[in-house]
């Protein structure tokens, strides 16, 4: 119930947010990634990481975003000041040549697709929420992938892949979402 309050806040935010004119730097992205921005700071909140994945108590967890980026400013500006425990939220964007190995979420951006095999191989045995809607994402070995069905974004977890990395995912994630491996989606 908590998980499905936070959404509808959100889209209630969505929906009454002033349209008014905005730099570039400020434009909103499309509705559907700003809801999906919206999932990116509900499983800061519904996913937990081993002790060892922060390098103190009040490290940031990091929510990273791998390639073009489809949220804009919209996902800094949703995270800032907010805290998981004693944990601020932070925002990193990542190019192809860096290593995201310091984030807590990676959301791999569909101009990624190309590299996916690779990238997701390079995060291996690292407790990496890993996150996208690229087709193929949860059978190359991503763990959360947004699906579009009749207008609506659900969510396709390969559990096994988080449990792989010590990841533990809130049951009010996992309720609504489709439970998948690597090899059956």
């Amino acid at each position: 119930m908590a998980l499905l309050r936070i959404l509808a806040a959100g889209l209630l935010a969505l929906w009454l947010a002033p349209p008014g004119p905005l730099r570039a730097a400020e434009s909103r992205p499309e509705p559907e990634y700003q809801l999906k921005a919206v999932f990116l700071f509900n499983f800061a909140q519904f996913v937990e990481w081993p002790a060892r994945s922060f390098r103190g108590p009040d490290a940031p967890l990091i929510i990273g975003v791998s390639g073009t980026d489809p949220f804009g400013a919209y996902l800094d500006n949703l995270v800032t000041g907010e805290k998981v425990g004693t944990h601020p939220l932070v925002v990193r964007r990542y190019r192809r040549d860096e290593d995201p190995t310091d984030c807590h979420i990676l959301f791999v951006a569909a101009s990624e697709t190309a590299a996916l095999g690779p990238a997701i191989a390079r995060l291996n045995g690292r407790s990496i929420l890993t996150v996208s809607d690229i087709e193929t994402f949860t059978r190359e070995g991503g763990m959360v992938r947004f699906v579009t069905e009749g207008g609506k974004i659900r969510l396709r977890i390969n559990v096994e892949a988080a449990k792989a990395v010590d990841l533990r995912i809130s049951s009010k994630i996992l309720r609504p979402a489709t439970v998948v491996t690597r090899e059956k989606n």
